[in-house]
């Protein structure tokens, strides 16, 4: 049986500014991959977190059924809040360790309701490192965001 993948990655240009997300889903049996899709987009005004969020929400949305997949991230923003923090921000009606207003609820009770209908392994990849697949989800979110950089 095949094993699913998703490297996802975010990119901002400023931040707050254009910004771009970016998905490399890869099916694999072994070391051979035999599947592959790419996706990308990305928004005028927004911030690195919201990509970084946004990559891995179409990373999950994007699968037609209940999947074991393995999120490979370079955000430690997203792994840690959706395997940690969000525990706590759910008991605490979405409001973080200081009381205030968590900062992008909606993506992250985005996130989450992706995140139940799958069985998701998180792992973390140090970004801009060379991992092959790494920065290929870069260059998939600089793309997404090219159509918002000024000309």
């Amino acid at each position: 049986m095949a094993e699913l993948f998703a490297y996802t990655d975010g990119a901002c240009s400023g931040n707050p500014g254009p910004g771009g997300w970016g998905v490399l889903m890869r099916a694999m049996e072994g070391d051979t991959v035999i599947k592959e899709r790419e996706l990308k987009g990305g928004e005028a005004e927004t911030t690195n977190n919201r990509m970084e969020l946004l990559a891995a929400i179409n990373a999950l949305e994007s699968l037609s059924r209940s999947s074991t997949i393995t999120i490979v991230t370079d955000s430690n923003y997203v792994k840690n809040g959706i395997t940690s923090w969000i525990f706590g921000w759910k008991k605490n009606g979405w409001k973080n360790a200081a009381k205030k207003p968590v900062a992008n609820a909606g993506l992250w009770q985005r996130l989450d309701a992706a995140n139940a209908r799958h069985d998701v392994t998180w792992h973390w990849v140090k970004g801009h490192a060379g991992h092959p697949e790494n920065e290929r989800a870069d260059a998939l979110a600089r793309a997404g965001m090219a159509p918002f950089k000024p000309k």
